[in-house]
């Protein structure tokens, strides 16, 4: 692969696991990891760049990929550190390895964890399959949530640096200071949440304004206006929080950018802009 120019951006290298031959890494992981991938299960993540199998223990392994100059290590860690953490339902994390693939000028990584039969609210059925989960999903979530913020950590969710750029493209005099941080999940939508209630793909939790793992599920179910009143009333104690309401425009602004790009508006799009509105008065109060 050839060097970049000083001044250009490096290309962004992407092997699709799901086209391409690559079977010395699946062997590789097997040898590290003391272990028997099942082929035929495999799940592949979008692009190819990440895949998983069922194993010959009855676990789960994840495998991933990153071209080395773009490893974020927060991330490429985070499931082996989310395994600290106590009194929240996470999948058991059991090992894992990571090497330097020179042929492909990637790194990769493989991580053996506790396999997870309960389907993600998404795959279940999305917003219509979250519409139905009972009062006693909710509150374990609302638990979880409450525990969580409390588990100290050094990792970085979202900075206010990013929130405060990401408002910023869309929105004009706001004030962005967060002013109530804890720790969160950081990706909290309906495909990382089960039915079961286990909340799966830690890669990016740490410290985020309080409210904003309420926020990312309130933005993922803004097409149905009778789930985002569910979500409104179950975490309206950190929803109403000025950093809560500051998460939920972030995440506003977010889908009117995606719209922009695309110069169509989509489903998420235009609730909220209607939404942005209401949280702007209470802001620029």
């Amino acid at each position: 692969m050839s060097a970049a120019q000083p001044g250009q951006a490096r290309p962004i290298a992407i092997f699709d696991t799901s086209e391409n031959e690559h079977d010395d890494v699946l062997e590789h992981v097997e040898r590290a990891l003391s272990l028997t991938l099942d082929r035929t299960t495999v799940v592949h993540g979008v692009g190819g760049v990440t895949e998983g199998f069922r194993t010959s223990r009855g676990t789960w392994a994840r495998i991933e990929q990153r071209v080395p100059w773009r490893i974020k290590s927060a991330a490429w860690v985070g499931l082996e550190a989310a395994s600290a953490i106590e009194g929240v339902p996470i999948p058991g994390w059991f090992q894992s390895t990571t090497w330097a693939d020179p042929v492909r000028d990637l790194v990769w990584r493989a991580d053996e964890v506790e396999f997870v039969s309960s389907p993600s609210v998404r795959v279940a059925g999305g917003l219509g399959a979250a519409k139905d989960l009972p009062d006693e999903w909710w509150n374990g979530l609302g638990r979880s949530l409450s525990t969580l913020g409390q588990h100290p950590t050094e990792r970085v969710g979202v900075s206010q640096e990013h929130l405060t750029l990401r408002i910023g493209q869309v929105f004009e005099q706001v004030d962005t200071v967060v002013n109530e941080w804890r720790t969160a999940h950081a990706d909290l939508h309906w495909g990382n949440v089960t039915m079961s209630g286990l909340l799966i793909d830690w890669q990016d939790w740490g410290l985020a304004p309080r409210g904003h793992d309420a926020a990312t599920l309130w933005q993922a179910s803004l097409p149905d206006p009778e789930l985002l009143a569910r979500v409104e009333t179950v975490f309206a104690d950190d929803l109403q929080t000025r950093s809560g309401k500051l998460s939920q425009l972030m995440h506003c602004a977010n889908a009117i950018r995606i719209a922009n790009r695309r110069g169509a508006p989509t489903r998420f799009s235009e609730p909220a802009r209607v939404e942005a509105q209401k949280l702007l008065v209470d802001l620029r109060t």
